[in-house]
């Protein structure tokens, strides 16, 4: 019998066991968040500490993931140049992942997705403030393992408005993952950090 398991409620040791994803720490692994940043000009500088202050005032009430969506991430990926050629943007996307075994079927719908006509470049999951990152990462890892391009390397961007993470899959062979680190909006320069890596990974996909 098939197991369905709705993307939302899956669980990183549904991802080791049932796909079998690995996380790796090779230290070479995924360096697109860490190598040749970009700086920002004073005007990004201006912009994000805006979307900060924006965010931290609405934050006295609960901010729910359209919220989440329209605040952070939309000036976010603006600022990083995916609203533009050669990029776009898909929601709601549906993604439909087997086990070789054929035993289990993950089935979600992303929330955003940066794509070219040839490859997926971001895989994007938002969560409501109150949710942990824990609560996405799973969720995200799942949908990039359904990366219709396996021979290229899939990346995510996690947030739930105030935290970010990135992932990085590799589904050739062994399936892989790995994670950057954790950079939190209230921070002094979390959101310039988030800015410098979805600018670098744009410029990977012009290149």
């Amino acid at each position: 019998m098939v197991e369905i398991i709705q993307a939302q409620n899956v669980k990183r040791r549904d991802l080791i066991e049932k796909f079998g994803l690995q996380r790796t720490d090779d230290a070479q692994f995924f360096r697109e968040w860490q190598d040749d940043l970009p700086e920002l000009t004073d005007l990004e500088k201006q912009t994000l500490d805006e979307v900060k202050g924006d965010y931290i005032h609405l934050s006295e009430y609960e901010i729910l993931e359209p919220v989440v969506k329209l605040v952070v991430l939309a000036p976010l990926l603006r600022l990083a140049g995916f609203y533009r050629a050669p990029f776009y943007l898909s929601a709601e996307k549906e993604v439909i992942i087997e086990s070789e075994d054929e035993g289990t079927i993950v089935r979600g719908r992303l929330d955003l997705l940066v794509f070219t006509p040839d490859f997926w470049v971001l895989v994007i999951e938002a969560k409501k403030s109150q949710y942990s990152l824990e609560a996405g990462i799973p969720q995200a890892l799942a949908y990039m393992l359904g990366n219709p391009h396996p021979d290229k390397p899939a990346l995510g961007f996690v947030t739930n408005g105030i935290d970010f993470i990135f992932l990085k899959v590799t589904n050739q062979g062994t399936p892989k993952y790995a994670e950057s680190y954790s950079f939190t909006l209230r921070s002094e320069d979390g959101l310039y950090t988030v800015l410098k890596v979805l600018k670098r990974f744009a410029q990977l996909f012009r290149e």
